[in-house]
């Protein structure tokens, strides 16, 4: 791998930048891969799923660095050996800051977070002690980082329809030292999160919006003392939902003992009930939001709330996907089913996961 920092560059017809991971391209690959028939029209996927002696992620697996993982009995975090970020002393490419042509250095960390020793288990099939576990891990790894980048994400890639390279129970974090696009949106001045605060006196976007949620119900899923899982009523991807909070928490490192406790409930509750859709180990990428950190720990951050967002793929059946394509990506996303018949068919699956069922 490449000793020296990545970089991002900007795109001036819609105001994004975009992370460009030079030193990635070599990173090895686990997941499914595309066959492309003679036609070259017609493509199916396989899925190369590694064998337990040869997986890379497993206690004492030897990975392409040729670094061997301990003998994990329960969580194991390592950086991440491809990394998008890094704390090197070069970059890969030269600052540039013409209005057509920007391009800033990235600094920061990556890392992946494994779940359990076990390649079978998931979430949804791993005891609540274990799931809890897991929630410390992202506690803690919040509690490390928060002081120096000023964003913290975890997130999971869960399938090879999106993008899993391997299919051992992982998530990942990526720490960086700058601000997002996507979160900046969120936490610029006169957003509309920031205008919703000032318009309503203070009051939080997404707790009123919960709130009258759970007045209407017809898109809330489940809840419990601490935790409330919705399908938004913006919702685009088919089986979208949001985990949020009952009260206003600006970030992971504010919940407090009991609500980790429930959230490692209700998190295996709906997984299991993802599952159950299809009756499938549900793919979808799901990620943590909230209030920005390090150099915006002293700043105004009450109108942030945080809340976990899963985005599911799956359609109509385990084999079909929705994509991200056409119209979608070059005008605006639309949706096959409302959020309302997404939230009662997950509302209605069986609470006790398919693998188990008689």
């Amino acid at each position: 791998m490449s000793k020296a920092n990545n970089f991002r560059r900007y795109n001036p017809l819609i105001d994004e930048w975009i992370i460009v991971a030079v030193n990635r391209i070599n990173r090895p690959w686990q997941g499914a891969k595309t066959t492309v028939s003679k036609n070259s029209e017609d493509t199916t996927s396989s899925d190369s799923r590694a064998p337990p002696e040869k997986n890379q992620l497993a206690p004492g697996g030897v990975r392409s660095s040729g670094a061997v993982n301990e003998e994990y009995q329960s969580t194991f975090v390592f950086e991440n050996d491809f990394p998008s970020f890094t704390e090197f002393e070069k970059c890969a490419g030269e600052e540039e800051n013409d209005d057509l042509f920007k391009q800033q250095e990235v600094r920061g960390v990556c890392k992946v977070i494994c779940y359990h020793p076990d390649s079978k288990l998931t979430l949804a099939t791993m005891d609540l002690k274990e799931v809890r576990t897991v929630i410390d891990i992202w506690n803690q790894q919040y509690v490390e980082l928060c002081p120096k980048y000023d964003w913290v994400q975890i997130f999971e890639n869960r399938g090879a329809v999106v993008g899993c390279s391997n299919m051992h129970p992982h998530g990942q974090l990526w720490a960086s030292n700058y601000l997002p696009s996507i979160p900046l949106k969120k936490h610029q001045k006169k957003t509309l999160s920031q205008k919703y605060f000032e318009k309503h006196g203070g009051k939080v976007m997404l707790m009123d919006y919960l709130d009258q949620e759970i007045e209407k119900n017809e898109r809330i899923i489940m809840r419990n003392e601490h935790w409330t899982w919705l399908v938004p009523y913006w919702a685009f991807w088919p089986y979208e939902t949001m985990l949020l909070p009952n009260r206003h928490v600006e970030r992971f490192t504010d919940l407090e003992e009991t609500e980790k406790q429930s959230l490692s409930s209700i998190l295996r509750d709906l997984l299991i009930k993802y599952d159950n859709i299809f009756e499938c180990s549900f793919p979808y990428m799901m990620g943590w939001s909230g209030a920005p950190t390090a150099s915006f720990l002293q700043e105004d951050c009450s109108f942030w709330q945080l809340h976990l967002s899963f985005f599911p793929p799956l359609l109509r059946s385990a084999t079909v996907p929705k994509f991200l394509a056409g119209y979608e990506v070059f005008a605006e996303k639309q949706r096959d089913i409302s959020p309302e018949i997404a939230a009662k068919t997950l509302r209605e699956m069986d609470g006790v996961h398919y693998s188990k069922w008689n």
